[in-house]
């Protein structure tokens, strides 16, 4: 369901109904993940690309569970530590995906972490690994911090999509900074209104999505808001209408706030008794 006509999310060649991308991570199995997915109404679903994260425990393949005509997949490079990691990663995923005939080989989510405590981004180690990514042919969606500087750094060396975050990787805070995400959308869409946005990390509720599209932003990514849920599949459910929400309150436009009540019927034009 489109939150308005012909309301599309476009990240370089891709193009989407939903403006939520799902993680497939940390799910109690494959098969609740699958559940989830569907429910939730993504068409874009972000894998980490590491060979050792594909397969589990019980010998079952994350990508048997992935129905690829349904969804696009968004390899990404999830707990890497440098540039060098992290270029090597994108790579391998892109070697994965173009086997699979899969339509995401040609993009990537960038994370390049610079501390495993917070699960920050290191700026410094993310533009070097964006310029080269770019470089070798990649459409580039970037984690990184809500600093409305780096993030327009990121735009200037070529990334598809910059996402800031809204607060640390699985913490659950939402957006804990809105005026600086509203300060990114500026920079970011000033020569472009169409540059997309998307809010990535820290989700723990709807309310947390409807917030971060009432921003106006582009798009929610989230994996650990529903897959640590105590229902994942009533979250993924809430999440779906979170963001169909959100967006139309945005493309509606909110009325201004105001110190002092405003009467919902006016006095204004009444003569005798007859609202005119």
């Amino acid at each position: 369901m489109n939150a308005a006509a012909n309301d599309v999310l476009k990240i370089g060649s891709h193009s989407f109904s939903s403006r939520l991308i799902v993680g497939t991570g940390k799910y109690a199995s494959y098969e609740l993940m699958r559940e989830a997915l569907a429910l939730s109404g993504t068409e874009c679903i972000t894998v980490a690309v590491r060979r050792e994260r594909l397969i589990d425990a019980s010998g079952k393949n994350l990508l048997d569970f992935i129905d690829t005509s349904r969804y696009t997949i968004l390899p990404n490079t999830a707990g890497c530590f440098t540039a060098e990691d992290a270029i090597r990663v994108a790579r391998l995923g892109r070697e994965i995906l173009s086997q699979m005939g899969n339509p995401g080989a040609d993009w990537v989510k960038l994370e390049v972490l610079g501390d495993s405590k917070t699960l920050l981004p290191d700026p410094v180690a993310t533009l070097e690994a964006t310029r080269a990514l770019v470089a070798d042919g990649f459409q580039v969606l970037v984690y990184t911090s809500d600093d409305p500087v780096v993030a327009r750094r990121l735009q200037e060396a070529g990334a598809a999509s910059v996402m800031p975050a809204g607060s640390p990787i699985g913490s659950g805070q939402g957006v804990l900074n809105p005026n600086a995400i509203r300060i990114c959308l500026e920079y970011l869409k000033a020569e472009d209104p169409n540059y997309p946005v998307i809010v990535d990390a820290g989700v723990g509720t709807a309310s947390d999505v409807t917030i971060a599209m009432e921003l106006g932003v582009d798009g929610v990514l989230l994996n650990t808001g529903i897959a640590h849920a105590r229902d994942p599949l009533r979250m993924a459910r809430a999440m779906r209408a979170a963001a169909e929400a959100g967006r139309l309150a945005y493309l509606a436009g909110r009325i201004p706030k105001r110190l002092y009540a405003t009467a919902s019927s006016p006095s204004e034009g009444i003569i005798g008794g007859v609202n005119r």
